[in-house]
């Protein structure tokens, strides 16, 4: 169990959602999300995306579940489709707005065409953390609901860093239940050798907390990019801060 009067130096090793948490993707996939949903609410007569919509029913969600959710807050059914239609339509004559999978994909589609145009920086004060880290040679992974880790950590830079990557992708092949599940978190700890309670977890949103909390993390650090303190503490999380500089020695 981690000594919390000093729990960066006694944690054995260390767990980052990726999305806001070391690289800002979030204001990417808030605008791909924004972009997408604004076309599917227009199409289905639904009021309009608001940017609470993403904090509520996306935020640290699997993107189709994210996607699922969403449009039930709006009343909206929607069968779950194959994504066939993402680019525009299947050979069955249905449009990407009309399954859950298809605006998924859409939305993907989205971010990818974003991160590919703009690249991506990490955040200073999580790259000042990630260094001091890597002097200790502590253990890192990323555990992330999305399914393109590998292409934004690629993109900051920083695949190198990490020894374990449990994102969207892996949990799909594996069979993992996404966050708030502890699923992903503790395959990850498995892949870094360490017992749950040993490791620190850094996650901004409710559900990541959620999932850490459960899983019986031993540190939770919830940063707060706008999710708020409240929900990150009301769901298991430790220690806020808004920055990762904040925990620098």
């Amino acid at each position: 169990m981690i000594d919390r009067t000093d729990p960066m130096a006694a944690a054995e090793a260390f767990l980052f959602d990726l999305d806001g948490v070391i690289t800002p993707t979030v204001l990417l996939h808030r605008r791909a999300w924004a972009e997408t949903f604004d076309a599917v609410f227009a199409r289905h007569g639904a009021a309009p995306y608001a940017e609470d919509d993403y904090f509520v029913s996306l935020d640290g969600r699997p993107r189709f579940e994210g996607v699922a959710t969403l449009l039930a807050a709006r009343g909206i059914v929607l069968p779950e489709g194959d994504g066939a239609a993402a680019d525009g339509g299947a050979g069955d004559g249905t449009a990407w707005y009309d399954t859950i999978r298809g605006i998924g994909d859409r939305k993907n589609r989205v971010f990818t065409e974003v991160l590919a145009r703009d690249g991506i920086a990490p955040y200073p004060g999580s790259l000042r953390l990630l260094d001091l880290l890597a002097e200790r040679g502590s253990p890192l992974a990323i555990v992330s609901s999305s399914r393109n880790a590998e292409a934004v950590l690629g993109a900051a830079g920083l695949r190198n860093r990490f020894t374990a990557v449990v994102d969207g992708a892996v949990a799909g092949l594996e069979g993992l239940a996404g966050k708030p599940a502890p699923d992903t978190f503790l395959r990850a700890a498995e892949l870094l050798g360490v017992l749950p309670e040993d490791a620190a977890v850094f996650e901004d949103a409710a559900s990541g907390v959620a999932a850490a909390a459960s899983g019986g993390f031993g540190w939770i650090v919830g940063v707060d990019r706008g999710t708020g303190s409240g929900a990150l503490l009301e769901a298991g999380a430790h220690t806020i801060v808004h920055d990762l500089e904040e925990l620098m020695p």
